[in-house]
């Protein structure tokens, strides 16, 4: 019985976060999505992110530009939005990626994640996978273990 209850509460507090979820979805303007949507499209790599990559406003952003940093994303194909300049977009931007906390991430237009995700990812080796296969990095060519000929005078 004990379960039963469990099961029937959880199911209401699913439901109402999903009724939540859709209402967000609706309050966010067509013309703010389009806005959005051109936004993580853009450049390659798009950054929501609390500060500037030079001034991080939070320990995750900052963690995530650390991340970056260390794979050697080239600030060319990077385009960050420091969402503490504009409040409609710090809103704009959950709502749009259905994602409660920034920083978030974006590669090719499809949204990765916030910093526990990009976290995640790049200690298991798929952000380096993902950024080589979207050419986000350079690929460093493999050292040749051939010893290197001298000439003789």
């Amino acid at each position: 019985m004990a379960f039963n209850s469990f099961r029937s509460a959880f199911s209401s507090i699913a439901r109402t976060t999903h009724s939540a979820s859709l209402l967000q979805r609706r309050l966010l303007t067509d013309q703010a999505r389009a806005t959005l949507d051109s936004a993580v499209k853009a450049h390659p790599l798009v950054l929501f992110m609390k500060g500037t990559p030079d001034a991080p406003q939070c320990g995750f952003s900052r963690a995530v530009i650390q991340i970056l940093d260390l794979h050697g994303v080239a600030p060319v194909k990077m385009q960050t939005y420091n969402v503490l300049a504009d409040p409609e977009l710090r809103t704009s931007i959950k709502e749009y990626s259905d994602w409660p906390t920034i920083p978030q991430l974006y590669v090719d237009g499809e949204f990765i994640g916030g910093c526990d995700i990009v976290m995640s990812m790049h200690q298991n080796g798929e952000l380096e996978k993902l950024f080589t296969e979207k050419k986000l990095v350079e690929t460093q060519p493999p050292e040749s273990s051939s010893p290197t000929s001298s000439t003789t005078s």
